[in-house]
């Protein structure tokens, strides 16, 4: 088949290219009911058709995951380079032929601010009735329809520990590196609305700061530095092996921080928010509907991502 024309349009295109494996490595997202899948190994993403092979639950695994492996799997595959607060983990493993091979990561913890779960299910005690889900990275190993199941798995255990919803984040938002090679797509959230996740609009906007290799600088992050709070090395280690100068002795934290991000380059992007999603959990859809949204829930959900946005030299 031939490649993609620039502008195509995803849904006729996933009606024409229904037999090839891993088509259209550029194409950003698919509609929610489409038979393609997205994938993540070593950052780079990849498409996977549910017909490749299929889903047999019978070969697949979850349980529960110690911090260091989600960790190190999340920091080797997942898009962001990045590893958030965790409460719970889990691991979807592959038993083939006898042997676990651990292939996706699911990361459920505590947002930067409770807010963030309390605007959305206020009547959720946060961070123990309710967790924020800010990692979920599937490895190109999985069949497609390896998603629904495995969060499916996910949400049963995290009922039966006391969990009655869970809050979530696509960002749309696709990103260069300071080459201008593309390392994060956009997403909108197609798994999630396919487990039927409810949308509830964006988060608010914000301005992010862009690293010389495509990834986000945190605010949480920063603020580690600019207040020397526990894990406040890794990060100027970080933005050291960027190449940024090491600190001096008797600097201030914040003045070295800014110094920081414009030896590297940094670039400031306007970011339109996040599309939110919210999973309530029950053993039924009646538990489930007494569970309070704080937000309405918009219809219909986004099927596009944003549109690339020029990012600019942070010069203060």
């Amino acid at each position: 088949m031939a490649p993609a024309a620039p502008g195509a349009d995803p849904e006729q295109l996933m009606k024409t290219a229904v037999q090839e494996t891993l088509p259209l490595l550029d194409l950003p997202e698919v509609p929610t009911a489409s038979d393609w899948c997205r994938r993540w190994t070593h950052f780079k993403p990849s498409w996977r058709h549910r017909s490749d092979g299929g889903f047999d639950a019978r070969r697949f695994e979850v349980h529960p995951l110690p911090e260091k492996p989600a960790k190190d799997f999340v920091l080797a595959h997942h898009y962001s380079a990045s590893y958030p607060s965790a409460t719970r983990r889990y691991g979807l493993y592959d038993n083939l032929e006898g042997e676990l091979r651990l292939c996706g990561v699911a990361v459920f913890g505590v947002p930067a601010g409770s807010k963030v779960l309390t605007s959305t299910l206020p009547d959720l005690q946060p961070n123990t009735e309710s967790l924020l889900c800010s990692r979920f990275v599937l490895t190109d190993a999985c069949p497609g329809n390896s998603e629904s199941w495995f969060l499916a798995r996910c949400f049963e255990d995290l009922l039966a520990a006391g969990v009655r919803g869970v809050v979530s984040f696509a960002d749309p938002v696709p990103r260069q590196d300071a080459s201008g090679t593309l390392i994060a797509v956009g997403h909108v959230g197609t798994i999630y609305k396919a487990s039927n996740a409810i949308y509830t609009g964006r988060a608010p906007a914000r301005t992010i700061k862009l690293l010389p290799d495509g990834t986000v600088l945190h605010d949480r992050a920063a603020q580690k530095v600019r207040r020397q709070e526990q894990g406040h090395r890794y990060v100027e280690n970080m933005l050291i092996s960027l190449g940024a100068p090491a600190p001096r002795a008797g600097s201030d934290p914040g003045t070295w921080l800014r110094e920081a991000l414009a030896a590297i380059g940094t670039r400031d992007l306007r970011h339109r928010g996040a599309h939110r999603y919210v999973f309530p959990l029950g053993k039924n859809r009646r538990e489930r509907e007494l569970i309070r949204l704080g937000r309405p829930q918009i219809s219909p959900p986004p099927r596009q991502p944003d549109q690339p946005q020029p990012a600019h030299p942070n010069c203060r």
